[in-house]
């Protein structure tokens, strides 16, 4: 990564791994919402996401943010701003931060359902072992199943001394299983000769994630558009759950209480939704991302109707028939 590679259009983004105490959670959900507020006048600050913690396997706060080029990531983790918007939080926290700059893909981070941050310290004079290592690992780890990308990045003079490796799988299991492997271990073995320090660090991705095949390089998708439809997936779900399943099984036959009874239909909403609704934006994908020129709004506007229209048939059809 350098500046020029940032100079050809390619963003950096900043990503710290936190450990919050538990009691304190709500107070850093402040702190942060206000250092989202401080940031967003810094040059060359581009956007911040947010991903809280999602035990078990996510067990810290990640933040993501992102920036035009290197120099501004640099100018904004050496502020005076942010050193004292640290001092302020180090009370919340247990144990330090992982911070570390990795080079966007030309979209931007769109991180897959779950991600490993893995951060490892090198001997000094040890740095050619360690990459012929690298290497191997890569090439193993292209065989495990689920495995959606790989970055590696070298350390950064003067801002990040650690190697870091990012890897996205499909699926927490995939991970995990990757993670746990009797080949891996073996491999992890082999570093450390050449190794001072080594720790990975779970993230897992929040809705984005659905659209991710949808969305055109260096383009985000609009929010909008996006809770369109998810609402189109989820209010058939709902409702036909709860007119099949909610009421006449968990009500009548089994007498579990509302609140249970809602519990439970969420957890198979959630779950339904988040299978359907990459494929229905597959189907929506020239609403999504339409082609840039004079077309474009008749575009928009013609995919809202679309849904809209749906919207419509759906609400009248379990109306009259339900």
């Amino acid at each position: 990564m350098s500046d020029t590679a940032s100079a050809q259009g390619r963003s950096v983004s900043i990503v710290t791994q936190t450990c919050v105490r538990p009691e304190r959670a709500d107070d850093f959900a402040r702190w942060q919402g206000q250092t989202s507020d401080l940031i967003q006048a810094f040059p060359g600050f581009l956007e911040q996401r947010l991903l809280p913690p999602s035990p078990p396997l996510q067990v810290d706060w990640v933040i993501l943010q992102r920036f035009t080029s290197l120099a501004d990531a640099q100018r904004w983790l050496s502020s005076a701003e942010r050193q004292h918007r640290i001092e302020g939080a180090a009370p919340m926290l247990v144990g330090r931060d992982d911070v570390h700059i990795v080079q966007d893909d030309s979209g931007g981070i769109k991180p897959a359902p779950v991600s490993a941050v893995i951060s490892t310290r090198v001997k000094p004079g040890k740095e050619a072992e360690y990459r012929a290592w690298e290497r191997k690992v890569a090439a193993a780890q292209t065989k495990a199943p689920g495995l959606q990308g790989y970055r590696f990045e070298p350390p950064v003079p003067g801002v990040q001394d650690d190697f870091v490796a990012i890897m996205r799988f499909d699926t927490e299991a995939n991970l995990q299983a990757w993670l746990n492997s009797p080949e891996r271990k073996a491999l992890l073995e082999e570093a450390a000769p050449f190794t001072e320090e080594f720790h990975a660090r779970i993230a897992s991705s929040g809705f984005e994630q659905w659209f991710r095949d949808a969305a055109a390089p260096g383009a985000p998708l609009p929010v909008w558009k996006m809770d369109m439809l998810v609402l189109l997936m989820l209010y058939p779900i709902v409702f036909l759950f709860g007119v099949f399943v909610g009421t006449p099984l968990f009500g009548n036959v089994l007498g579990l209480s509302f609140a249970v009874s809602l519990f439970l239909g969420n957890i198979v909403s959630v779950g339904l939704t988040g299978f359907l609704v990459p494929w229905v934006a597959g189907r929506f994908g020239w609403w999504l991302t339409p082609a840039p020129g004079k077309a474009a709004l008749k575009t928009h506007i013609q995919g809202a109707a679309v849904i809209l229209a749906m919207y419509a048939v759906m609400v009248f059809v379990f109306w009259r028939f339900f």
